[in-house]
């Protein structure tokens, strides 16, 4: 993955374009942030058929976002992805 460039929704504290798409936008958040021990089964289940899944967690993968189920991945399968992309790449992440 490229590293994504900065948009000025980003810079403003707006939503990406994208987000508007995203079915998340249209269900509970309180999905997205099981709590510990929970289950991120019912997000996956949303995720999986989400037509923005790549951006969303490209966005979470270049943000280093530490919480939360995004793109269809919890905090730790995205930790797994980021050592990956780093170990692959000698260091550098391209999210």
């Amino acid at each position: 993955m490229s590293a994504p460039r900065l948009a000025a929704a980003d810079l403003l504290g707006d939503k990406p374009r994208w987000q508007e798409r995203a079915l998340c936008s249209q269900t509970d958040p309180e999905a997205y942030f099981p709590e510990k021990g929970g289950s991120a089964a019912p997000a996956k289940r949303i995720c999986a058929g989400c037509e923005v899944r790549v951006e969303c967690l490209e966005y979470a993968l270049a943000r280093r976002e530490p919480y939360g189920i995004w793109g269809g991945k919890t905090e730790g399968e995205r930790r797994k992805i980021l050592r990956s992309a780093t170990a692959t790449t000698g260091g550098q992440v391209a999210a």
